[in-house]
């Protein structure tokens, strides 16, 4: 996905310098071994599904390159997962007791004998050590270097229309390392990566919204237009902020003072603070201070083209400027990946808890449950729980494509929001009235018509399904302990009868249409490049939303860290005054937004579009009373982060 290190756009200047930790990453993918050999553990997972017989096209070239990571189990795998969840816990007696990066690493981690054991190894087989991390030694060799290590031979294999490496076999490690390996990444070379989940345009193209445009939730009419639902709809909204959103959302006074939180994408913008700065001072938010704002990044990026880098400065404006609207007070930190790719936004993870940079990690981009594969989500669990025994929370947002059949024609969830060691933050359509008065909310979910040729109706009306929130039930992670009393059983058990995890966890806003006006630096048709604000959403917005909710409930705690939020947040549920229980239908009737938009996306000389944009419509999904699979237990009402204080 990128090639070297991301160039700055001329003529930005950058209103403050953020101070950027270099290091440099790489990665691969999954892996295979034969278990023919005496004296062997099979690591399990790492022969892909798609490398069958059938699609087998011969042995790989010995000559070919393969660059690996070997994932360290370390000393107490099983203790690592039970303490993450007994500190996670308010019914145990260890709920908080949390350890240090330190305390963790000599508790759970590699040892010096274990690390030295499996270098020894790999080097023997003719593979080269490049790198060596608390988490994992990465290797370089050709293919009968890593055939020998391994195990299991490497074939080619078709793939849809292309044909990548694979093991043929299942990949093993020496049973004289006693366990120490927990899997293997990189034997395949299919592509492992992640898209980032929000409806945004490119940066270096300018987009703007065209009016009118409501200030808050029905201000302001669509008297011209054809009914909806036998009556006028109002424009939507030109973009909440901040005072919007804190009062959505039961902020109070709180700011979120004291607490770090930490962002993860791909790539950087060269604009961020400029941007972040300009978009607080002109929509009331507090003014950032010295040293608030942070970037953690790599020496280099690679692959900008494949993963469309531009996209991901969006992106990262986003969430750095909807995190601070909401917790303005709090630190943030933003650690950027090398790539989109698996292998490089572990390495992002990894920084953050190998350093306990912040206490809460927003991460706003993931993959479909499909090409998720056993070694990698072995390995981003570990890092999740190692997180989690230091009081590190891990929020993603759910997608916005809704159960993906429209996307990839299967109904699946998203990964990592499909982790039951992270909180899948689902979205949804929030009205904001006047006085900054909470109306409702309903699931994202949106169904679009546009206006018919001669004005007077909505075509085939409410129309096709565009996008909405991500949700269902997994068909590959068992149903985790908190879920169970609160998820109906027609959910966690619609992929397996003994119950399997269901995505989301909790809600905020996310529909576009109801969406967060946003500033961000963008390239003009003449060339120039200037800040414009314009209206964004997905549940790319939900997440630091969430993350910054939970910054503002440590705060109210007294500024101890929340942790793995999941069992508290479950914990809650059905408690009065705590969530919003949101729901498709919250008026009784149909709800829609009309929007207007310039067809060139930047001004009218090429035409408008209108539509009418219908809430509440989320593919199979459905937002119904109690838990759900698009809103999870609700959104935070005023009680939620009142909740969290030390009684």
């Amino acid at each position: 996905m990128r090639s070297d290190r991301a160039t700055m756009r001329a003529g930005v200047s950058l209103a403050a310098t953020l101070p950027l930790i270099a290091g440099a990453l790489a990665l691969g993918i999954p892996a295979a071994h034969a278990a023919d050999s005496p004296a062997r553990d099979v690591l399990k997972g790492t022969k892909p599904l798609w490398a069958t017989a059938k699609a087998d096209k011969g042995a790989t070239p010995d000559s070919a390159r393969v660059k690996a990571r070997v994932y360290l189990a370390g000393r107490d795998a099983a203790g690592l997962a039970a303490y993450a969840r007994a500190v996670s816990d308010p019914a145990s007696p260890l709920y908080g007791r949390y350890l240090s990066t330190k305390q963790a690493q000599a508790r759970f981690g590699a040892t010096e004998a274990q690390v030295a054991a499996v270098k020894s190894w790999l080097t023997s087989a003719g593979l080269t050590v490049t790198e060596v991390t608390p988490r994992y030694v990465a290797v370089s060799g050709d293919v009968a270097a890593a055939e020998k290590a391994f195990g299991t031979q490497l074939h080619d294999f078709a793939k849809g229309a292309k044909t990548y490496r694979a093991p043929a076999a299942t990949a093993s490690a020496p049973a004289s390392l006693k366990g120490a390996v927990l899997t293997v990444t990189g034997l395949d070379d299919a592509p492992h990566k992640a898209r980032h989940a929000d409806q945004l345009p490119p940066p270096d193209a300018v987009f703007k919204n065209s009016g009118p445009f409501s200030s808050y939730y029905g201000s302001q009419i669509a008297t011209t237009l054809p009914d909806a639902y036998g009556g006028k709809i109002p424009y939507a909204v030109k973009g909440y902020t901040g005072r919007q959103l804190r009062a959505a959302y039961g902020a109070g006074t709180y700011t979120g003072r004291g607490v770090r939180v930490a962002i993860t994408d791909a790539y950087a913008s060269p604009t961020i603070a400029y941007d972040a700065a300009r978009y607080a001072e002109k929509n009331g938010d507090a003014a950032w201070k010295t040293g608030q704002l942070h970037q953690v990044l790599p020496k280099n990026y690679t692959k900008t083209e494949e993963c469309g880098a531009a996209g991901w400065y969006g992106e990262e404006t986003l969430d750095v400027e909807a995190a601070h609207a909401v917790a303005p007070a709090a630190d943030i930190t933003y650690v950027g990946a090398a790539s989109c790719y698996d292998d490089d936004l572990l390495d992002s993870l990894g920084k953050i808890v190998d350093n306990h940079l912040a206490d809460i990690v927003s991460n706003s981009w993931g993959d479909i449950e499909a090409n998720q594969t056993p070694d990698l989500a072995a390995a981003y669990d570990q890092v999740f729980q190692l997180g989690a025994v230091q009081g590190i929370g891990f929020y993603f947002s759910s997608g916005d494509n809704g159960d993906e059949v429209a996307n990839t024609g299967t109904k699946q969830v998203d990964t990592p929001a499909n982790s039951a060691w992270v909180t899948a933050v689902g979205g949804t359509s929030l009205a904001v009235g006047k006085g900054d008065t909470y109306l409702w909310e309903t699931g994202w979910g949106t169904e679009k018509s546009s206006l018919s040729a001669d004005g007077k109706t909505w075509e085939n009306f409410p129309g096709a399904f565009t996008s909405g929130a991500g949700g269902g039930t997994s068909k590959t992670v068992p149903q985790p302990y908190y879920q169970k009393g609160v998820v109906p059983d027609s959910l966690a058990k619609a992929n397996n009868a003994a119950g399997n995890r269901v995505v989301p966890d909790i809600a905020a806003i996310a529909d576009p249409n109801t969406g967060f006006l946003v500033g961000q630096t963008q390239t003009f048709p003449d060339g120039t490049e200037r800040y414009d604000e314009y209206r964004i959403g997905g549940t790319s917005l939900a997440a630091p939303v969430i993350a910054a909710v939970q910054a503002l409930a440590q705060e109210a705690r007294g500024g101890a860290p929340l942790g793995f939020a999941n069992p508290a947040i479950y914990a809650k549920y059905g408690k009065r005054g705590v969530y919003h229980d949101v729901t498709d239908n919250p008026t009784g009737s149909g709800l829609a937004v009309a929007r207007v938009d310039f067809a060139n996306g930047l001004d009218a000389t090429g035409g408008l579009l209108y539509s009418a944009r219908v809430l509440g419509h989320d593919s199979s999904l459905s937002a119904v009373k109690g838990y759900d699979d698009v809103t999870g237990v609700g959104s935070p009402a005023n009680g939620y982060v009142q909740s969290f204080r030390k009684r």
